[in-house]
């Protein structure tokens, strides 16, 4: 696993250091543990952890802000912990939230965070679209991301509302981007975001194609979005 990540790191123009890829290993080995219990994922064998999971997260590193001065990252639908923990563990200056309503996970998140001994780290059992009605978490965070949580157009109305104006929303999908952005094009424009760029990324020993979708956010977002739980799925804004 340290030479795959070692090497995939490289090849996207970016560095681990020694205690950096042991905390990738020691937090492939607490999934492994915990998916024996817990359904947390589907890819258990360490090498394609490193790949499918790491480094899978790390590509979204080309399209941050600067380390430097720290900004604010909510990981909505953070799952087992992707893409917020591997990118906090490659840039310890994120101020990471992690927003994940299915308690079984959560409660992976919690431990996982001990373990790895990660500061600057908050996790929120709470859905998405609650969430995003809080003032405490509206329009708070410099960047959103997400992975594989859902359509676009339904990830725009659980993201948007908790990225300030003049953040980004970051999304990660596959090989069919272009017809997710056609359709998600009315939310963003209801929602207050703006496409700024696509941008196709290699992860190294990934066949499967990925592309980062750049969401600027230009303007606040209407007070009535997020609706109630269910609905963004339900009835997609169009």
């Amino acid at each position: 696993m340290r030479e795959i990540l070692r090497q995939g790191v490289a090849n996207l123009n970016l560095s681990l250091t020694g205690t950096q890829l042991s905390a990738f290993e020691d937090y492939a080995s607490e999934l492994i543990a915990w998916n024996r219990r817990v359904n947390l994922t589907r890819i258990v064998k360490p090498d394609e952890i490193a790949v499918r999971h790491f480094l899978d997260s790390l590509a979204i590193r080309v399209v941050l802000p600067p380390n430097s001065p720290a900004f604010s990252l909510i990981d909505v639908g953070s799952g087992a912990g992707f893409p917020g923990v591997p990118l906090k563990i490659a840039c310890p200056e994120i101020q990471l939230t992690l927003l994940e309503a299915t308690s079984k996970k959560v409660a992976f998140l919690q431990h996982l965070i001990e373990v790895l001994k990660l500061t600057g780290v908050t996790i929120l059992a709470v859905r998405a679209e609650d969430a995003g009605r809080q003032p405490d978490l509206r329009e708070r965070y410099d960047v959103a991301v997400a992975r594989a949580v859902a359509a676009l157009p339904v990830l725009a109305e659980y993201t948007l509302p908790l990225v300030k104006v003049g953040g980004t929303f970051i999304a990660q999908k596959g090989s069919d981007s272009a017809s997710e952005i056609e359709a998600a094009t009315p939310a963003l424009t209801v929602l207050g975001g703006q496409l700024d760029r696509v941008l196709p990324v290699t992860i190294p020993r990934l066949d499967a194609p990925r592309h980062l979708l750049v969401i600027n956010k230009v303007k606040p977002t209407p007070h009535k979005y997020p609706r109630r739980p269910g609905m963004p799925a339900k009835r997609p804004i169009q």
